[in-house]
């Protein structure tokens, strides 16, 4: 995976980034930061990983390049998140899981601009969070999440909207 990291942002040497050998890059954008603990794993797939400017990635976090993950400006992710834009297939009996192709693409992982992921959620492939919105701690996210709505849960519920 090819870094292009901007000057000014900031990744924890307790970061563990793996190179990627099927051509997937990794974009850090101004003033970003990337704690200790980010997982940052090329799988299943030739998707980038492109982080906006003034972005956080707390502790513990896991990024799947898979189908690729963009995330925009100002974005908040609080510890212990898992993004994976990409799925096993699985209904061959006579193959391992493992053994089996990944599943077609639902376009990655999106993440506008100003936007708060709680701690512990898991986003899936497909997943698309619009601009100002919140997802509580804890919550699956597989779908589009509207624009400055506040969510939470398994399965996902809206709670109301930033004023």
């Amino acid at each position: 995976m090819p870094f292009i990291i901007d000057k000014s942002a900031k990744v924890s040497p307790l970061a563990d980034i793996e190179e990627s050998v099927l051509g997937s890059r990794l974009t850090v954008g101004p003033h970003s930061v990337i704690d200790s603990f980010v997982k940052i794993k090329p799988v299943g797939g030739m998707g980038d990983v492109l982080i906006g400017s003034h972005t956080i990635i707390n502790s513990g976090c896991v990024l799947y390049s898979g189908n690729g993950i963009t995330i925009g400006d100002h974005v908040a992710i609080a510890a212990n998140c898992v993004l994976a834009p990409v799925n096993h297939e699985y209904r061959s009996r006579d193959q391992l899981i493992r053994e089996q192709r990944f599943k077609r693409s639902r376009g990655g992982i999106v993440i506008e601009d100003d936007v708060w992921i709680g701690a512990g959620c898991v986003l899936l492939d497909g997943a698309i969070l619009r601009r100002g919105c919140v997802i509580g701690a804890m919550s699956l996210v597989r779908v589009e999440v509207p624009a400055y709505s506040v969510q939470a849960g398994n399965p996902l519920q809206l709670l109301g909207w930033r004023e």
